[in-house]
């Protein structure tokens, strides 16, 4: 599916994480690979061969076991991997909630 923009596809991306636990499964995925890039800049850079092993491995997880769905990084890779970051910016802040039921009261695209 083709989105015109990244609110668009925002709005998809939430759909596509709808229970709590597949998004606690993301945000542990994005601070692991965050503690790996860190890792792999004080002290060596094969951590940085870890990031996606265990960031994407974690989330997909998440979405073939919990969710119940196909990843949307499957489809649309640089879209999810920015919006993967907002989520966990939002969840880190406590915003998640709030954008979850600002975005529920408008029509979301189906993908895939």
């Amino acid at each position: 599916m083709n989105f015109r923009n990244m609110e668009e596809f925002w709005a998809f991306y939430v759909s596509q994480h709808s229970k709590p636990s597949t998004r606690r499964w993301h945000f542990v995925a994005t601070l692991t690979s965050i503690v790996f890039l860190l890792c792999s800049v004080l002290f060596n850079w094969w951590f940085l061969v870890l990031m996606p092993i265990f960031g994407y491995g974690i989330a997909w997880y998440s979405h073939f076991f919990v969710e119940g769905n196909i990843p949307a990084s499957f489809g649309h890779p640089f879209w999810s991997l920015l919006c993967d970051y907002k989520m966990f910016g939002l969840m880190l802040t406590g915003k998640m909630d709030k954008e979850i039921k600002r975005l529920g009261k408008r029509p979301v695209l189906q993908g895939f």
